[in-house]
């Protein structure tokens, strides 16, 4: 089986349970309507069962219904590639810009510690009250 299909059929599975999941469908009915465009309909409510079984799988601790899910994914589109090679490359673009997108940007550098040293001593007297801190305080009257 081509590589392409195999690592789109496997994060088509993934993106569906994400955020992502509304790009991936569309992305995948596309090229259904380019290649098959009496079976995108089809297509697109298979789809949508096949997240509800993603997300339940997921909530029932059962991770063979993905790896079942994949495999019949990669086998569709690997049906689908085979009449229209020239899909091959849109996959390979769904595959690149939505199934799996670029990592986000690596996070600013956090600021460096601060060291705080507290060296005050308070005293109060009759009804006052003292409140020192080095950080954050939150104080709740009762």
């Amino acid at each position: 089986m081509d590589p392409i299909v195999l690592a789109a059929g496997s994060a088509l599975i993934t993106a569906i349970a994400t955020d992502a999941w509304e790009q991936a469908r569309t992305g995948v009915v596309s090229l259904w309507r380019r290649a098959r465009p009496e079976e995108a309909l089809a297509v697109e409510r298979e789809l949508t069962e096949a997240r509800a079984e993603m997300l339940a799988s997921r909530a029932e601790g059962t991770p063979e219904i993905e790896v079942t899910l994949a495999e019949a994914w990669q086998i569709r589109l690997q049906r689908l590639v085979r009449q229209d090679p020239a899909l091959a490359a849109e996959l390979r673009r769904l595959l690149d810009d939505v199934l799996v997108p670029a990592p986000p940007a690596e996070p600013p550098p956090a600021a460096p510690a601060t060291t705080i040293v507290l060296n005050a001593t308070a005293t109060a007297s009759g009804n006052a009250r003292v409140y020192q801190s080095a950080g954050d305080q939150h104080i709740t009257e009762r």
